[in-house]
């Protein structure tokens, strides 16, 4: 597949998604340090679990990174405790926090002077900070275009046929940043939408008859049609006449 299929295939994954879910206005949160806290708490939990733990620092005056330096470890993770794994996370909040102070003096909207790759690099140096979370704060919470990819992409693109020849972030991250326009919107939008049908549809277990992109997924073709074909045996064996 050349790079003008690859970029009208994604286009039309984008067209399908969008009129099977519509917006999905993500992200969830009043202000950019709150979609900060919110991507490093959801690492390896559900968001419902996540709202929980925002709830608990918005209602002791937490949710700042001066409040959150301010506060003691074992406070922090008191506070966050319903997002799992709190004493490592609270950590990784305490350590961005810190950076925030040291670098931009709390000032969030001096994160939009530094370019993209420069933001990336820095969040990257931060305790706890991965591709993923240091992505999701670029695109999130500064609005500057990058594709974030999670293991529902991963798991999409596998199956619809598009994997990369490399399996590594950057690879799959490549595919989407060198095929569409470099827009926030469109990225913000896109992402979202995979995580909802990795969710709902694209599970590990997958529920292909239900899936807005099952024309033109591979792993569909290629084994959808064997139940659906054995359940029509199935039918005309018991309905037999003599």
């Amino acid at each position: 597949m050349n790079n003008q299929q690859v970029s009208q295939t994604l286009q039309d994954i984008f067209k399908r998604l969008m009129a099977g879910y519509g917006p999905q206005y993500w992200w969830p949160a009043g202000e950019p340090f709150e979609v900060m806290v919110g991507a490093i708490l959801t690492q390896q939990i559900t968001w419902l679990n996540v709202e929980k733990a925002i709830a608990n620092l918005k209602e002791a005056k937490a949710l700042s990174p001066e409040a959150l330096r301010r506060l003691e470890l074992s406070e922090v993770a008191r506070l966050i405790r319903p997002c799992g794994f709190y004493n490592a996370k609270a950590l990784k909040l305490k350590s961005l926090a810190r950076w925030l102070g040291e670098y931009y003096d709390d000032q969030l909207d001096k994160l939009s002077s530094s370019s993209a790759a420069e933001l990336r690099q820095q969040l990257l140096s931060v305790y706890g900070i991965g591709q993923e979370t240091a992505d999701s704060i670029i695109l999130y919470a500064t609005g500057k275009p990058i594709f974030v990819i999670d293991a529902y992409t991963r798991r999409i693109l596998n199956r619809i046929g598009l994997a990369p020849d490399g399996n590594g972030y950057a690879a799959y991250q490549a595919l989407f940043m060198d095929n569409l326009t470099a827009d926030a919107g469109l990225f913000n939008e896109y992402h979202a939408l995979l995580v909802r049908l990795g969710k709902d549809v694209c599970r590990k277990k997958p529920l292909c008859l239900k899936c807005c992109l099952n024309g033109i997924c591979q792993f569909y073709k290629a084994n959808s049609y064997k139940p659906l074909a054995q359940a029509a045996d199935g039918y005309k064996n018991t309905h037999r006449y003599g």
